[in-house]
């Protein structure tokens, strides 16, 4: 089968090489899964970099995120899940740019109906992750005001759905002009382009002088910094990621001061903690696609051979939404 591995550690495009490989024998409690799409994630980049807090030994192949079809089963899983469409994430080194990849049978979902194989595979890493930061984490309300940094990108632009889902007002802070149109055309009540406006300053006019309710920052750095200086009394920053590259020091004495909260989210620790409450996001979130509520915003669709160019340019913070890289 084809395969992209990475050979060494560095940027995707200059360390991915396309490879004949066997096809992997699925083992207990795993599934073998013809990839046919391939949703590509900051991650994905980062463990191309050696950055990522998993690190596979090399040579491996990334993809962290797919829509496939079942085509065989290891002991313990259901013969009948074969033939079945199916997202969730691969085990890695056997990552998602392949033509065939391993899943344990408990971190794979039912495909929603309703969304493509490109749309399915981005449901399911983005939108779990911009479900359990206003819902579990921030303990979104309707009518609140919710600030989502990098709303025109892949977790922002799940997030500024999901918030409007729940009744909130999205205040979206996207880096252009493109940009600010794609944030636009999800939703958002008022798109903030930081490249050319303080983002502070219109988040207090557009509220009053009160401030964002909830924060959705997966950027960090100056992103962190502007928000604790608009964030309402009892407000709540959830920090989802660094993709600006800083990990802000949170001023405590601030926090104390105006009396909001800072949050932490890591996603994946609810695969061990509480994996019954992923299961129950996925349900909700597979009822919300159903109901056109909200849809994966793919913005290109690309075929295997172009897997390294795409994730560059992911890397780069040059791109909209969702990559998908189609395979079936």
């Amino acid at each position: 089968m084809r395969a992209w591995q990475a050979l060494a550690q560095g940027e995707p495009e200059k360390v991915l090489s396309l490879a004949e490989i066997p096809v992997p024998e699925p083992g207990p409690g795993q599934m073998l899964v013809r990839v046919r799409a391939a949703a590509l994630n900051f991650p994905d980049v980062l463990l191309c970099r050696g950055d990522y807090q998993i690190r596979p030994e090399l040579p491996f192949t990334p993809g962290v995120e797919l829509c496939g079809e079942v085509t065989a089963v290891g002991d313990g899983v259901d013969p009948g899940r074969v033939g079945s469409r199916v997202i969730g994430n691969p085990v890695l080194p056997h990552g998602a740019l392949a033509d065939f990849t391993l899943m344990h049978t408990a971190e794979a979902f039912d495909a929603p109906e309703s969304l493509d194989d490109a749309e399915a595979a981005a449901l399911h890493i983005a939108y779990q992750t911009a479900w359990f930061a206003l819902h579990r984490r921030a303990g979104l309300k309707p009518g609140e005001t919710v600030l989502v940094h990098a709303a025109a990108g892949g977790v922002g632009s799940a997030t500024v759905q999901l918030a409007k889902a729940a009744g909130a007002r999205v205040i979206g802070v996207v880096g252009g002009p493109e940009k600010a149109q794609v944030a636009r055309e999800l939703g958002a009540d008022l798109v903030v382009d930081r490249t050319t406006e303080d983002f502070v300053g219109a988040v207090k006019e557009a509220t009053g002088g009160r401030g964002a309710d909830v924060v959705f920052d997966p950027v960090g750095g100056a992103a962190f910094a502007g928000s604790t200086k608009c964030i309402a009394f009892e407000g709540r920053i959830v920090v989802v990621g660094f993709a600006g590259g800083t990990v802000p020091a949170p001023p405590l004495n601030h926090a104390l001061v105006k009396n909001y909260s800072i949050l932490g989210l890591h996603w994946g620790l609810y695969k061990l903690r509480d994996p019954a409450s992923i299961v129950a996001a996925h349900e909700e979130l597979c009822a919300l696609a159903d109901q056109g509520v909200v849809k994966p915003l793919i913005s290109e669709r690309v075929g295997l051979e172009r897997a390294p160019e795409a994730l560059a340019a992911l890397g780069a913070g040059s791109t909209t939404g969702r990559v998908a890289v189609l395979l079936g």
